[in-house]
Order: C-alpha cells, then structure tokens, then sequence
C-alpha cells in the first residue's frame, strides 16, 4: 500500500497506485492527497478500484460493445444482410437496456434466463428460443475472441408446437386464382405461379423468363431477393426444379409474351415496398375466403400435393426443404399421415337380420318402462 506522508503539509498523506496494462504494459498511475491515515486508506481503496476499472474497460468489453464487434464480424464470415439485421433487431431491442454497460463477463447465466422471461416469456416458445439463439451466437463469438471464459447460456427446452399457419384448401385455391383473374386482379398471375408452384415470395420475385423450360417442363429455382441483401442464392443455398402442371402451361406462356422483361411475374410497386401480404389478406376476406399470409399460399401447395397421394420426398424436394421433419409438418396438416388408419373399424352389424331390429325395439320399450 503506497500511502507517504506529505513532503510540505504536516497530517496530510500522498496515495499511490500503479499498475502495468496486461496487454500494453504501459503504467496506468493514480495518486491523490488525503487528510488523515484513515482517510488515506479509503482513497487507497478507491484508486485501486479506479485503475482496474480503467483496464477492465479496455480488456474485458461491455456487451453492447461486443455486439457490435459481433455484428461485424457475421458480415465477414458471410452471413446475409437479412440474418444480421434480424439478429441485430431481435438483440437491441431486448438487450440493451439491461446489458448495454455491463461487462461480458459479469453477465450469469441466470441474468441470460431472467432477461428472457422478462422481455419474451409472454411471447410464443419459437420467439424465446429464436432469442436465446441470437445471444448465444454472441457469447461463442466472445468465448472465440478470447473476450470470455465460457458462454453463459443455459441449456433451455422450448416447446415448440408443428403448427403451421392457416391454408387454403383446394376450392378455395381455385376460388382465388378465378376470382382474381375475373377482377382483373394485378396480382392474379402472382398466386396462381405460387399455388402451382409452392416457391417462396423471393424466389417468385427473382424468378427470369428463363428458368422457366418448356422441353423439360420444369422450373429451375437457383435465385432469390430480400429487400436487405437483394439478389442470392435460395434459403437452402441449392438449386431445385419444380414440375410444371399442365393447368400452370398457358398461364407461364401468355407471361412469356407479355412484357420484354427478362423477369416472369410482372413487377408492382407494392412488391417492391413488401405488401403482398397486405394485398391478399385484404383481397381473401373481399371474397370472402379467410385470410392467409402470402408464405401460406406455399404451404397450401404443399397440403394440396401431399393430400393428393404425391411422395413427401417429392414435395420436400421441389419445395426446397432440407430435411423430411420440416416436411412431416405439412403432411400432418393435409392429414396424409393418418390418411386411412381408421379404415379397418366397422362397427355395424354383419347381420342386421329384423329379429336383430324387434330385439331392438324391445330394448327401447324397456328403457321406456325403466
């Protein structure tokens, strides 16, 4: 403890405390006068606290310091724009209130399941585990980075339902894609190349002229388009082919002939500014059909196939899952996995002879009687 007597003032004392930075090894010096041993002390105390917090700052980072160091860092490694700022959205809008000043690894994992709760515990267990993913990511970026010992994230369940949102079934499909082309809707052909097709919105969106072959009868799907990265590759990152059923041929022809864009689905303003949504939910209850979101009208093409006896292996590989679970959800909502289980139940009468029908009788005049 470096506490010297003043050079010129008889009861005062000079405090010291230095120490050397871990990585730079400069010397961070403070010092301060203090009246009184005792009171020397506590001022000791306070400048050691004051240099390791001056080091602390610069070793050990804050979290919305790491977060940053993050997000950049996922740019680098080739995440999209759209996974960023998902993730960025999802982190401050819940996390920097609580743990923006506060060091990485002062953070518990029981701060990580209380922060959850508080922000998130109302919302669906997909939300909660969509979060605890972002901040994991976060903290294995900080264990990576030498920044933190060991990643505080509990090991959390979340019971996650296979629910799906609302489809069409098939009546109502093709009460859609009639009702639109009678109204001349501009979105007509959009729902009909979506229904017949199962691709996504930004696949439709970056779908050309040319991937669509008339001599193969397929569609190749190897482009898509958000607002944030523009053009890329497919969510999966493969390429697919979709057969094109025959209702589907003129319709894909007459949007050959139509414009010279090199795009197949004409392109509208409110597509660009993302309201497809918008527009069908508005258009669905105009006719009085219940309104689905615009991603829907691609699990109503995968019920529709499923239901109809088509192999889900085809269906998972014309619509770009990567894994047969994903596809179960949808064979599920078509009821293609109980699809005749009940057909060996038969529990009417071999014989229903009349005498079976006087006993009957008579069983109903006693329950009268009774």
């Amino acid at each position: 403890m470096n506490i010297q007597p003043h050079p010129t003032k008889p009861g005062f004392f000079v405090v010291r405390y230095m120490k050397r930075h871990p990585i730079t090894r400069k010397p961070i010096d403070r010092r301060r006068e203090a009246e009184g041993k005792k009171e020397a002390e506590r001022v000791y105390r306070e400048l050691v606290l004051e240099v390791e917090g001056v080091i602390k700052k610069e070793v050990t980072p804050t979290w919305a310091m790491i977060l940053d160091d993050y997000l950049v860092a996922s740019a680098n490694r080739g995440l999209t724009k759209k996974t960023i700022s998902d993730t960025e959205y999802c982190l401050r809008a819940h996390t920097m209130e609580a743990w923006g000043d506060q060091y990485i690894d002062s953070i518990t994992t029981q701060d990580v399941r209380e922060l959850l709760q508080a922000r998130v515990g109302h919302r669906k267990p997909s939300h909660q585990k969509y979060m605890l993913k972002c901040m994991r990511s976060v903290f294995n970026y900080a264990v990576e980075a030498a920044k933190l010992n060991r990643n505080p994230s509990p090991m959390m369940k979340f019971k996650v339902g296979d629910k799906i949102k609302a489809v069409l079934n098939e009546e109502q499909a093709k009460l859609l894609i009639a009702k639109a082309r009678e109204l001349d809707w501009e979105w007509a052909p959009h729902y009909a190349v979506a229904l017949y097709t199962g691709m996504r919105n930004g696949e439709l969106y970056a779908l050309k002229k040319g991937n669509v072959d008339f001599a193969s009868n397929t569609i190749l799907v190897n482009v898509s388009w958000n607002s944030k990265d523009g053009f890329k590759s497919t969510k999966s990152g493969d390429d697919r082919r979709i057969d094109i059923p025959a209702p589907l041929l003129p319709i894909l022809k007459e949007l050959m002939e139509e414009s010279d864009s090199e795009f197949l689905l004409p392109r509208l303003s409110k597509w660009d500014k993302g309201e497809q949504a918008r527009d069908l939910r508005m258009f669905l209850q105009g006719i009085g059909l219940q309104p689905i979101r615009f991603h829907d009208l691609r699990a109503t093409w995968a019920t529709m196939l499923l239901s109809k006896g088509v192999e889900p292996i085809k269906v998972m590989k014309m619509g770009g899952w990567k894994d047969i679970e994903t596809m179960m959800i949808y064979a599920r909502k078509a009821g293609v996995d109980i699809k005749g289980a009940s057909a060996c139940l038969n529990l009417e009468s071999p014989d229903p002879t009349p005498r079976g029908a006087a006993r009957g009788t008579q069983v109903l005049e006693l329950v009268k009687q009774a």
